[in-house]
């Protein structure tokens, strides 16, 4: 919902080509949508939990135009190399990832997405519609449900019964962890030690970065690989960053 009341819809009805360009959208989109929220699944969603960004989708989005206008038949092939090789697998390290990714990319960006109903899950809940205008995405959008079941992701339905068991083990032991210790002897505590640190490194911690002055300074170009290198590993620190200031004070 949130990357279709986004988009620049002018852009997309300017095409000469907006059918195709429609339904490859709409997929690509969908992809979006699905690698980001498999992160919740853990370790069964992806070995490691990557940080793709709207800028990934965007570069698709453009490429996307430009290979469907300049080609007399869609180059299907084409796509998901530059989607899963490229823009998304271009920060996927681990190799079984990236078997998945191609994988996943290649179920949406097929021949099928040109045919109305062309189902995107097992179910059909998920599915290709008739080209429309961008309202018509929305009304659709809103009717999917607004808890997925795994199917949407291609998981088995006990994949949601392991994250929530996973999930609630690890809070169990985290409120373990912060069960108070006894000690003995003059010095200083184990508790009064760790604090002292905490508040050390919590001083010598920087600021997050202003990523939208970061955009303003080194914004997206094609003639420029290195912005988007800079850009993506700026939300990547400024993850650590916000992880690292609440741990600290939470210690």
């Amino acid at each position: 919902m949130g990357t279709y009341e986004s988009l620049d819809w002018k852009e997309v009805e300017e095409s000469t080509k907006p059918d195709p360009v429609k339904r490859l959208l709409f997929s690509f989109c969908f992809f979006h949508a699905i690698v980001q929220d498999r992160r919740k699944f853990g370790p069964i969603g992806w070995n490691i939990p990557y940080a793709f960004t709207n800028e990934d989708l965007m570069v698709c989005r453009k490429q996307l135009r430009i290979f469907v206008e300049d080609y007399d038949e869609v180059p299907y092939k084409v796509l998901n190399y530059v989607g899963a090789e490229v823009n998304y697998g271009g920060r996927v390290t681990d190799d079984k990832d990236g078997r998945l990714i191609r994988t996943i990319l290649g179920t949406f960006i097929n021949p099928g997405v040109m045919n109305d109903d062309f189902a995107l899950s097992k179910s059909g809940i998920y599915k290709i519609i008739t080209p429309g205008d961008k309202d018509d995405y929305l009304e659709y959008i809103r009717t999917l449900p607004l808890n997925p079941e795994p199917e949407a992701f291609g998981l088995h339905e006990n994949a949601e019964i392991t994250t929530n068991n996973n999930n609630t083990l690890l809070l169990l032991q985290s409120t373990l962890s912060m069960q108070p210790r006894a000690s003995t002897g003059t010095g200083k505590s184990r508790e009064t030690i760790i604090g002292e640190m905490a508040k050390a490194i919590q001083d010598q911690t920087p600021e997050v970065y202003d990523l939208e002055k970061v955009q303003k300074l080194f914004p997206t170009s094609y003639n420029e690989s290195m912005n988007t290198v800079l850009f993506q590993e700026c939300v990547r620190y400024n993850a650590l960053l916000a992880d690292m200031k609440l741990m600290l004070i939470a210690v």
